[in-house]
């Protein structure tokens, strides 16, 4: 018998799916990493399941979230990008998917990798809370607020600490499925 699943996931399966084999796996690709920060800055006022709707539009509207291509994007890039009713038409969060796309690349010059300096928050391994119920799960900690600050500081754009507790959440950095989700152990 299956144990049970985090209660956010509901019965909708492209979010049961999100749930069953991404959300809470540490994430080590750089392509993947900047997928989910454009993602998480996108999805601030809506919700997961609209982005994950949108997900497949998001790639192939931002280059297969390769951050180079996206740091060369113009003017008229940002024209279509409005245009383009597979993504969130919001101006300022698709001028700072591109904006973030020249920050990031800077630091994956720095440091060898965005994974390099993003890991660096958590001592490069998971942290494991052990929460009960979905109610419990914080909307940023220190180590949110910490990225933030470092992020706002190196010129990114809707990365504050909420978003980036969802996007530690998302590519593993903190393991947030409730102890008795069956995810929870795997990640463990």
């Amino acid at each position: 018998m299956r144990a049970e699943r985090c209660e956010w996931a509901g019965s909708d399966p492209l979010m049961i799916e999100y749930h069953d084999k991404e959300w809470g796996s540490p994430q080590h690709d750089d392509r993947v990493l900047f997928e989910f920060l454009v993602l998480e800055g996108a999805q601030a006022g809506l919700s997961w399941a609209t982005i994950l709707r949108k997900r497949d539009n998001y790639r192939r509207a931002f280059s297969e979230f390769d951050p180079a291509r996206v740091a060369r994007f113009n003017r008229r890039s940002v024209a279509r990008l409005l245009g383009d009713a597979g993504i969130v038409r919001n101006r300022l969060k698709v001028e700072s998917a591109i904006s973030n796309a020249r920050c990031y690349l800077s630091i994956q010059e720095e440091f060898g990798s965005f994974d390099s300096y993003l890991w660096a928050f958590v001592g490069g391994t998971p942290i494991a809370h052990r929460y009960h119920r979905l109610a419990d799960l914080p909307a940023q900690t220190e180590v949110s607020e910490a990225l933030s600050k470092d992020l706002r500081g190196r010129g990114f754009r809707f990365v504050g600490p909420t978003i980036c507790y969802a996007f530690m959440q998302a590519v593993g950095m903190v393991n947030d499925h409730v102890i008795d989700c069956f995810r929870y152990e795997e990640l463990t």
